[in-house]
Order: structure tokens, then C-alpha cells, then sequence
């Protein structure tokens, strides 16, 4: 007899189905475990011996054959412990042959027979419920694999013994709750920066259209305080968004208890991240940081210090929205919308132009801190500003009455008129100014008489790249959107303009 259990293997955030096959046969005892298992899978045989030893069962003194199908597809990780016990139950005749049929199983066993938590709980659920079928996972995953759909039959057992229970009829097992963890942070808001409004004002503009941003300027100047100021302004994910970003947060391992967050994601790496840190990689091709930071924010502090090579493996995922991680056996695609944030000062020492100031290494100190950062990845960054350091004037006013609250209004509304633009010229309702095609562009921000001399006039004088022209628009677009216009004018106009050119003269 051969015993089927249905699981899935992980290709990026795609579960791709994988039939646990077992077969008990007469012959010499052994446990033979077939079909590219990776070393996790193949130390499960141990774990599921002492699982079921632990829970009461003995395995027979026979040939034990499991093999996971398809066999030229690699299997990694330890979720496959559960579903070849349950195989080996049906087998042997522990629980009913049938009553696996309709599920999708997955699961960690301890040697005692509890079920530990997996990652990918939510990724399984959402690829089992659009095949029709219900879920087993551990008790702790129970919580968010409950997100994929509230009428799905999903089974999070805490042991084996209970599961084997609940097939006999005499336990029954009670479907796990979606729960949700409210991350908001009131301890920081918008109120809290003292001076600045240009760079207030740039932050705004940013949060309306999604835009890439690079802030330059001395130490101490508040640039790392208004990047973490951003997501207080910034409109709160929608459900279709918070399914996306917990995906690859559950195949990350990141979602404790199953509880998924409404909070857009804010990954600060620090320099010294490689390369497979930021855009994933690894044995497993793990998703990286600028996956983590889909439809949130990537914070990059001391933007020069990271290595070049790091820095301009960002130029793809920042054009296309997804990071590709290419191996020799397979190719995994992660989904990575992001909005980049950079933080850099204008040379090593950070003291470039301040008056009265002269560097030893004189115009090198500047120039060769600054070489470290392409042309490519700058020209992707849509709003550059020079952030100047705070006098201690400033920092003994009194707090601003203007707060995020108000903020993220005028950014909501902002965002709504995109989405309802958009969504009528048949794009997708999360498309914003910042991610839309070059082509949309163009039909949605004509500017008209003098807007128009001003920007031609620009590009000729600044020698503008084509993406450099499409993103000035994008900018002037959100400026309209924030004003309520229905075409950017000369002062939009002239605004995208100088987030373009500011600091042009620190920056390339």
C-alpha cells in the first residue's frame, strides 16, 4: 500500500505542490527517504521515528520507502516532518487512509511528538485554499495561515497524538483565529523636528508619490530622524498589500506567534550588509532586505559606507520592483516595491562646506567619498535635498502644531486622486506617481506655457536623462496631486526642478 499526503515546497513566495508518496513493504528493515532532499529533510527520518515512538507508535520492522514527488525538484527545510509521519500513520493504519485526502500538510516534529513552528505558513494556506483544499500546520502557525481565507478548514494541532485524536472523533480540534499585532509608534511624530522645512516639505512630497529620496548634509543634522518619521505619514497598508508583505515575512521567518503586522515595513541594514543580505541569496535563496521592505520603506544610512557593488545591485529592483535571485538549478523572484531612502554626509570627515572650514585632504575628501556611489543608482533618486545642521536657535522653539496626523491627510489624499487616476487608465489600484510608466506619465503631467518653457529649459541646461525627465514629471505630478491641480504649473514645475538640482553640487 502507498500512502499519499499532499505538502508544497517554496520557489520564492510560490508553493509549489510536492505528493509525499510512503510505501511499508516487506523486506529488511530501513528507512529510505528519496526525491532531492536537502540535509534537513533528510535527518526527518530521525525526528519522525522518535516523534512516533514518543506518541505510542512503533514503526514496523519493514521497508519504509518515502519519496517526495516530483523528484527533480529540490526539497528544503523541515516542514516536511509532518506530513511523511501522517503518511507513515496512514500506512501502517493509525489514522484512516482517507483522511488526508483534502488537505495540505506541514509541520516540524520534536522528538516528543509536539509540532514546532515552520516557516511559510501563510504562503501554503493561500496555495491550498486556491486548490480547495484545507490545512494542517502547527499550532503556531495557526494564526496566520487563518488570514488566507476565513472559510477554509484549517487544523493546528500542538502534538501528533492530538491530530491522531481529532481523526479518530475523540478530540476535536477548534479552527485557529487571524490575529493581528498593531506596531504603531507614538513616541515619534512629525512635530518633533525643529527647522528643517524644506526637508519637511521634501518628506511630504515623498510620502504623496512614492518617491526614491536622498538626503545630504553634515552630522547631526536630523537626517536618520525624519527617515523614521516617514512611516508616520505614509497611508496604511491595504489588505491586499498586508497579505504581500507578510508572504515573504512568513517565508522569512518573521511573523512571531503567526500574528501579522498592519504597519508598512522599515529595514534600516547597516553598511557593512553584503550583497546576498540586501537582495537575498543564500543555500535557501532567502529573500533579502529589499524584499523585506516590499511596500515600505528601505532606510539606508551612510549611504557611501555600504560597498559599491552592494549599492549597484539596487539599480534593478529599484526600476523593476522585484529581486531576482539566479542560481544554476532554479530562479526565484521576490516581490521588492520599495521606497529608497538614503542618508549620506557631503565627504569622510562631514564638514564639506561649512564656512570656515578647510579640509586637509582638501577637494579629494569629497570627491573620492562620493565616487563610492554610481551615476546609475543616483539618477534613480527622485528627490535630492541638502539638509543644513540645526542651530541651537532653532532647537529652543517650541515644538511644531503641525503633526504627522496632519501630514498624512494631505498624503492620503494625495494617494486617493493617484488610485482613482490610474485605475481608470486600467492599471493597478497600488500604482503611484513614483512606479507608474514612463508612457502613463506623459498623458497624465502636461504641462502647459510657462511649466513648460521652464522644463524644456531645463533639460537642455542640465543635460537630463531620459529617466532623469520622466521622474521630474512624476515629482511634478505629486505636486499637483498635493495642491489639487489638475496640471503641474510653473511653482510645481520649478519645485521638482530644485529637488533634482539640490545638491547636485555635493552629490555627482
Amino acid at each position: 500500500m502507498v500512502a499519499h499526503v499532499r505538502t508544497v515546497s517554496f520557489q520564492g513566495i510560490a508553493a509549489v505542490p510536492v505528493d509525499v508518496q510512503v510505501q511499508v513493504a516487506p523486506g529488511l528493515p530501513a528507512f529510505t527517504l528519496v526525491g532531492l532532499p536537502d540535509k534537513a529533510v533528510a535527518e526527518s527520518r530521525e525526528r519522525v521515528r522518535a516523534a512516533l515512538t514518543a506518541s505510542g507508535l512503533s514503526l514496523p520492522p519493514k521497508r519504509i520507502t518515502v519519496n517526495l514527488a516530483p523528484a527533480d525538484l529540490p526539497k528544503e527545510g523541515s516542514h516536511f516532518d509532518l506530513p511523511i509521519a501522517l503518511g507513515l500513520m496512514a500506512a501502517i493504519g493509525a489514522i484512516p487512509p482517507d483522511a488526508l485526502d483534502h488537505y495540505t500538510v506541514l509541520g516540524e516534529l520534536a522528538l516528543d511528538g509536539r509540532l514546532a513552528h515552520v516557516v511559510g505558513a501563510l504562503p501554503a494556506a493561500m496555495a491550498a485554499n486556491a486548490d480547495d483544499r484545507g490545512l494542517i500546520c502547527p499550532a503556531d502557525c495557526g494564526a496566520e495561515a487563518a488570514w488566507a481565507d476565513p472559510d477554509m478548514t484549517i487544523l493546528a494541532p500542538d502534538s501528533l497524538i492530538a491530530l491522531a485524536n481529532h481523526f479518530k472523533g475523540s478530540q476535536v480540534l477548534s479552527r485557529p483565529r487571524a490575529s493581528i499585532r498593531n506596531e504603531t509608534n507614538q513616541l515619534i511624530d512629525m512635530s518633533d523636528i525643529k527647522g528643517q522645512e524644506m526637508a519637511k516639505r521634501a518628506l511630504e512630497v515623498t510620502a504623496a508619490g512614492g518617491h526614491n529620496m536622498l538626503m545630504v548634509g553634515p552630522p547631526g543634522s536630523g537626517k536618520s530622524m525624519l527617515a523614521a518619521r516617514l512611516p508616520t505619514i505614509l497611508p496604511p497598508l491595504t489588505p491586499t498589500e498586508l497579505l504581500d508583505v507578510s508572504m515573504i515575512h512568513s517565508i522569512a521567518g518573521l511573523l512571531p506567534q503567526g500574528e501579522l503586522s498592519a504597519a508598512r515595513p522599515f529595514r534600516a541594514p547597516h553598511h557593512s550588509a553584503s550583497m546576498a543580505a540586501m537582495v537575498g541569496g543564500g543555500m535557501r535563496a532567502k529573500p533579502g532586505e529589499v524584499a523585506l521592505s516590499h511596500n515600505g520603506i528601505l532606510f539606508l544610512d551612510e549611504l557611501p559606507e555600504f560597498s559599491p557593488q552592494v549599492l549597484d545591485s539596487l539599480r534593478q529592483p529599484v526600476e523593476s520592483g522585484e529581486a531576482v535571485i539566479s542560481r544554476a538549478n532554479h530562479r526565484v523572484t521576490y516581490p521588492a516595491r520599495f521606497q529608497l531612502i538614503a542618508a549620506m554626509n557631503p565627504c569622510r570627515c562631514g564638514r564639506a562646506g561649512e564656512p570656515g572650514y578647510s579640509c586637509k585632504r582638501g577637494p579629494r575628501c569629497v570627491s573620492d567619498y562620493q565616487a563610492r556611489i554610481s551615476g546609475p543608482l543616483v539618477d534613480r533618486i527622485d528627490i535630492r535635498i541638502e539638509v543644513p545642521a540645526v542651530s541651537a536657535s532653532d532647537l529652543m522653539l517650541p515644538s511644531a502644531k503641525e503633526g504627522s496626523a496632519e501630514v498624512a491627510m494631505r498624503v492620503l489624499h494625495a494617494r486617493l486622486l493617484q488610485k482613482e487616476r490610474y485605475l481608470a487608465l486600467g492599471l493597478g489600484a497600488h500604482t503611484v506617481n513614483a512606479n507608474c510608466p514612463a508612457s502613463t506619465i506623459e498623458k497624465v503631467c502636461q504641462p502647459k506655457g510657462d511649466a513648460r518653457r521652464l522644463l524644456a529649459q531645463a533639460a537642455e541646461s542640465m543635460a537630463l536623462s531620459a529617466r532623469g525627465y520622466h521622474r521630474i514629471l512624476k515629482v511634478a505630478r505629486t505636486l499637483a496631486d498635493l495642491m489639487g491641480k489638475d496640471q503641474p504649473g510653473k511653482a510645481e514645475m520649478a519645485e521638482a526642478l530644485s529637488y533634482r538640482i539640490a545638491a547636485t553640487s555635493l552629490v555627482m
